[in-house]
């Protein structure tokens, strides 16, 4: 007689690989059915993604998008690392914590009230230049 509760049994066991969720490459199954040609897909990949990483982190000083490129070069590498796969998934859930904190009235109100002191710190000391040495900038003041 089935009660269920052995079709409970097969519903857990089938569900805890499938919360494990095992990595697998996104390469073509021509390549990884050759050992050699899927390490130099692997190693494609990697310098891939290690260059738009590398670029990432020059648009972080320079003019671009520094962050959605850093990312992007990181999901590149997920396609085929476990590691980078968990890193991103690491990512995400910890930019999606972030925004949810960020939402959170009391914690809006106080980037508000810092932002509006810093500000007004920063209108003093430009007013307070402004008083003092008139529109002439820094390096071409004469009499200090």
């Amino acid at each position: 007689m089935n009660t269920g509760s052995d079709r409970d049994t097969n519903e857990s066991a089938s569900s805890e690989p499938a919360a494990e969720h095992v990595h697998v490459s996104k390469a073509p199954a021509f390549i990884k059915a050759r050992k050699s040609l899927h390490l130099s897909w692997q190693v494609g990949v990697f310098i891939v993604g290690l260059a738009v990483i590398g670029a990432g982190v020059a648009m972080l000083v320079l003019p671009g998008p520094g962050w959605v490129a850093i990312f992007a070069g990181l999901a590149i590498w997920a396609t085929e690392f476990a590691w980078a796969h968990l890193v991103l998934r690491w990512t995400k859930r910890k930019v999606t914590e972030a925004a949810q904190k960020a939402l959170d009235p009391k914690v809006r109100r106080r980037n508000i009230i810092l932002t509006t002191v810093g500000l007004v710190i920063a209108a003093a000391l430009i007013g307070f230049y402004l008083w003092k040495y008139g529109l002439v900038l820094p390096w071409d003041l004469k009499d200090q």
